[in-house]
């Protein structure tokens, strides 16, 4: 029985009709940038995220770094992040001019560690950048209180949470920013890359709009120097599309990963936690074991893929690890050692589950 990481064949069959007529549309108008489309998911994801305004881009990337702009991050500023998560977090950091600080994450939740924070805090301190990592929201509280009384930014990373809860708030309305990815393994995702800045704040909403095309206010007239970072309005009506499942597809989630902790219960791995402050909505189902490349030889020759986020912590990749020498992130580097994805859609099922479950089981024997 072979079983991907992510299927998204069968999410497109499910959804073949709806998807083709909206593509056909597109083609039909011949409004490729910046159409009727890109504006209508804008809306759409802002009111269903609670938040005020919602920007388009070409990717989660992007999104982080026209983000940290629009908040007037640049050269010279510190931003607070985990060593735990993708490159891109760090690198729009750097791309903006400022100088990632990492700080450990909490074992539990792979998450940004708040009581670890407040000590990173120095004069350059301009953000905080939490990582809402495998779908599993940041506590968000302490670190709103921390910017409170230090005066920084709140960005949140929400590359792998669309449509998670912390409190009575989605993930990405909560900072000055939320930064999101479409890209195609996403909870929500398009059929290329894609990205979205949510934000309550009219000024930093305008700012994106300028920074995303080009620099430019008004059509030809360039106030600042901008990106050619839009989203293809082919990709947007894709969305709009999947948008209106996405609950649906988030609930199919944890009901999967509800089933895995039950099959796992018994074996010596450590299922995903939940915290009981936010709602998970598990991009990736991520456990814990120490015996990994057992279970990961056993898995991939009986074709059930699996994946290792994320092998490296920022600190220790090569564009970094000089710069950070002398830096100890000892739960980051023990999770890179033990972490390990098994496969994790809507459409998974609970007979492919319990393949899994057992071949895992025989390979623990």
């Amino acid at each position: 029985m072979n079983i991907p990481m992510v299927d998204l064949k069968k999410q497109y069959e499910n959804l073949k009709t709806e998807i083709d007529q909206a593509i056909q549309d597109v083609l039909v108008s011949t409004q490729f940038i910046l159409g009727p489309n890109v504006q209508s998911l804008e809306q759409e994801a802002a009111a269903h995220l609670g938040a005020e305004f919602a920007v388009s881009c070409a990717s989660g990337t992007d999104a982080l770094q026209l983000a940290l702009r629009a908040a007037g991050i640049g050269a010279g500023d510190e931003v607070i992040t985990s060593p735990f998560t993708f490159i891109a977090t760090a690198e729009a950091i750097a791309y903006v001019g400022a100088r990632p600080v990492f700080v450990d994450v909490d074992p539990r939740t792979f998450n940004l560690d708040p009581e670890l924070i407040e000590k990173a805090i120095t004069e350059r301190t301009a953000a905080i950048l939490p990582v809402h990592l495998f779908g599993q929201p940041a506590d968000l509280a302490p670190m709103v209180d921390i910017c409170n009384r230090h005066g920084l930014k709140l960005i949140e990373d929400c590359a792998q949470s669309f449509g998670a809860a912390y409190g009575e708030k989605m993930t990405g309305s909560v900072g000055v920013a939320g930064c999101h990815s479409f890209f195609p393994s996403k909870n929500l995702g398009c059929y290329g890359d894609g990205g979205m800045v949510t934000t309550n704040d009219a000024e930093v909403a305008e700012e994106l709009k300028v920074l995303r095309n080009h620099g430019s206010r008004e059509r030809y007239h360039h106030s600042i120097i901008g990106f050619n970072s839009r989203l293809d309005e082919m990709q947007a009506a894709i969305l709009r599309i999947k948008l209106a499942h996405i609950e649906e597809f988030n609930r199919l989630r944890r009901r999967n990963a509800h089933l895995y902790n039950e099959c796992l219960r018994d074996l010596p791995v450590t299922t995903p936690f939940e915290d009981g402050k936010g709602v998970h909505v598990y991009h990736q189902y991520t456990i814990l074991v120490e015996k990994r490349d057992q279970i990961q030889k056993a898995l991939t020759e009986a074709g059930i893929a699996c994946a290792i986020y994320y092998p490296i912590p920022l600190h220790r990749q090569e564009v970094f690890r000089d710069e950070f020498a002398q830096l100890d992130c000892p739960v980051s580097e023990r999770l890179a050692q033990q972490v390990l994805s098994l496969p994790m859609f809507p459409e998974l099922s609970e007979d492919q589950i319990k393949h899994i479950c057992s071949v895992m089981g025989d390979a623990l024997s």
